[in-house]
This record gives structure tokens, C-alpha cells and sequence, in this order.
């Protein structure tokens, strides 16, 4: 439910330099989930580090400290807690950190503190995932049995122990492109945006809107530059790409998927935008990507134009499509659907965003 894997990989990164070793995102998959004491020691046998575990963990240790007030939730954690929460869905946060970290983490989360009726930290247990004690603990705590409760994770460790424990998982993997390795799970989504609780007999969310999803808006703006020519090209759909070199963190940020709002240009004006953000999985992209498709009907490229986008609601997750036919289809759903709900004033209010008159 938060967003420390970025932080992990912006402290070691930092870190690993000192050592005259480059960090590798590749690698990322073996400390997610893990203790503190193991992420360490995969962490110094990846890189042959001439060191100890204890002496990374010493070592890294204050940094992280003063990082964890940066730490981010996961889209759609905070409204997931505050649903839960609201509807007297008893909530525990069991984690392989120790207790200490994980109440300093989410210190800095309003309100997250007193929805838990519990927290358990690794230090707590005398395993930690994936063994099944925490969650065994838990449940415990709870007084319920393990078969009555529901765990979401985002790392393969937890996944093992909520299984092990007698628990419904669903996983929501912190990892791009690792869905493949959850398949123990229930169910797998690609973000917290996507849970849909009344599937496991919780209270349903009752925020959807016409297909669409409120989000808290988020901004982002600069020249546009040439796609892969797809768009246009092999789907008849003319996407007005930007640069993601300025938007790493961004992108990290907010999950794959479709989502719509407003897009201006500088010298042409505020149109209706339906983008999507990721791998694209029908072409296999090797890096997340965000292409905005303006609704409207242009006479020329605008390459190079200050392009600057309001994003508003979310639509659906990525998804992979057996056919090229039906990938057009659902892009063009997406389109209708976002059109229709520009209109509605919880969103076309957003029309008249500040950010959007910088370039007009």
C-alpha cells in the first residue's frame, strides 16, 4: 500500500556508487518483500559487495530513516483504507519491516495510523514472510479464522505466506511486468485501482461514474515528439507522445492503464484526451510510455508543441488483446466513454485549469 521499492532503489543506488557498482532495476525483485536482513544480503552477494549485511543495513539505515517521510501511497490506497474503514472492515499491517519502520512509514499517511486495528512488524514473529506466522498472527489478533480473511500483496513472499496461512490473496505486484510469477494467488490487478472488494464479499465502492473513475488530478506538460508511428499508422489513432526522459518518478508513480482528461496546445487550444500510461503489451514496449490521443480532428502534426495535459479519472488497467482488431475496439470504447464523461460537470470543470491556460 505504499511506495518504498523508489526509495529503496533511489538510497542504493546512491549507495552502491561508493562501491564502484551501478545499481540494476533488473535485480529489484530480490529484496522486494523480503527483511531488512535478507534484502541485505541479496543486496551484497548481487553486487559482491566486500562487506557484511550488518554493515549494509548499519550503513543504510539512517538514510532510509530520513527518507521515509517521502515515502508515497499506492494509488488508490487511501481510498481503499478510508472505504474499509468506514464500513467497519476490521484492517491489520503485517509486514516483514520492523514494527518501528512501518509506524514511522506511515506516520507521514493522514489518518492511516488509527485504521489498523493492529500492526505487526517481522520483528514481532520468528519468521518472517513467507513463512505464515505473521498472517497466522494476524488472524490471531483478529479472532477469525484465517479462512475468513483476505490479504493483498505486493510482493511473491507475502503472497507464499498469506496462502500458506489459509488466506484469500490478491496480489497487486510492486514489480512491472511480474504478474506471470503471482499465479498463486486469487487474483492478480495491476493497482489498488482496480480491487474490487464486493468480489470478495467486502462492502462495494460506490465511486465509479459512468464507467470512470475520480482521481486527484495530476499535471504534466512539454513538447511533443514522435512516437513509434503506431498510432497513427497501424491503428488510425494519432497520439501526441511525450518525452519521459523529465517524468521517471511520475510514471513510477502512477499505475499502467487508461485514464482521460484535458490537453492544451500552445498556439491551438483545450481539447477532450483519452492516454494510456505503460509497456503496452500488445507491442511489447520496453519502457512504460505515456501517449495522449487528442479527440479532435487535426489538419497537421504539432511535433514540438507545448503540449500540457490535466489527467482527471481512470478508466480501466492495461491489458493485452488477441488481435489487433480488437485492441482498435477497445481504444475506441475508451473514447466514448471519456467523451461522455468530459462532459459531466465533476470533470469538464477541469477544462478551465490553470495549468492549461499557461499554453494557450
Amino acid at each position: 500500500i505504499l511506495f518504498p521499492d523508489c526509495i529503496v532503489s533511489d538510497v542504493l543506488r546512491v549507495y552502491l556508487v561508493k562501491h564502484g557498482k551501478q545499481w540494476d532495476g533488473r535485480r529489484a525483485h530480490r529484496i522486494v518483500g523480503k527483511t531488512p536482513y535478507e534484502a541485505a544480503t541479496a543486496v551484497v552477494e548481487d553486487y559482491k559487495l566486500p562487506i557484511s549485511a550488518d554493515v549494509l543495513l548499519s550503513e543504510t539505515s539512517p538514510i532510509f530513516s530520513d527518507q521515509w517521510c517521502n515515502i508515497k501511497a499506492q494509488p488508490g490506497a487511501n481510498r481503499l483504507i478510508k472505504h474499509l474503514n468506514g464500513n467497519g472492515v476490521p484492517l491489520v499491517l503485517a509486514s516483514n519491516s520492523p514494527k518501528a519502520n512501518i509506524e514511522t512509514k506511515i506516520s507521514h499517511q493522514q489518518g492511516w495510523i488509527e485504521s489498523f486495528s493492529f500492526i505487526i512488524g517481522g520483528d514481532e514473529v520468528k519468521s518472517g514472510k513467507p513463512s505464515p506466522e505473521i498472517y497466522i498472527e494476524a488472524a490471531k489478533r483478529l479472532k477469525m479464522d484465517p479462512s475468513s480473511c483476505l490479504v493483498i500483496e505486493d510482493s511473491l513472499p507475502g503472497v507464499v505466506a498469506g496462502k500458506e496461512a489459509g488466506m484469500t490473496v490478491v496480489a497487486v505486484p510492486s514489480l512491472p511486468k511480474q504478474s506471470q510469477h503471482f499465479t498463486s494467488a486469487d487474483e492478480v490487478i495491476n493497482s489498488l485501482l482496480d480491487f474490487q472488494p464486493d468480489k470478495w464479499g467486502l462492502p462495494a465502492f460506490e465511486d465509479w461514474v459512468e464507467g470512470t473513475l475520480p482521481i486527484e488530478p495530476w499535471y504534466i506538460g512539454g513538447p511533443v515528439i514522435k512516437g513509434f508511428g503506431r498510432g497513427s499508422k497501424v491503428l488510425g489513432i494519432p497520439t501526441a507522445n511525450l518525452s519521459t526522459e523529465d517524468y521517471s518518478h511520475l510514471l513510477s508513480d502512477h499505475p499502467s492503464g487508461v485514464y482521460f482528461g484535458w490537453a492544451s496546445l500552445a498556439t491551438q487550444g483545450v481539447y477532450k484526451m483519452v492516454m494510456s500510461i505503460g509497456w503496452n503489451p500488445y507491442f511489447n514496449n520496453a519502457e512504460k510510455t505515456i501517449e495522449p490521443w487528442l479527440l479532435h480532428d487535426f489538419n497537421e502534426d504539432f511535433y514540438g508543441e507545448d503540449l500540457h495535459l490535466v489527467i482527471v479519472g481512470y478508466i480501466r488497467p492495461e491489458a493485452n488483446f488477441p488481435s489487433l482488431e480488437t485492441l482498435i475496439a477497445k481504444i475506441y470504447e475508451d473514447r466514448e466513454i471519456a467523451e461522455k464523461a468530459l462532459d459531466l460537470p465533476l470533470y469538464s470543470k477541469y477544462k478551465e485549469d490553470s495549468y492549461l491556460k499557461k499554453t494557450v
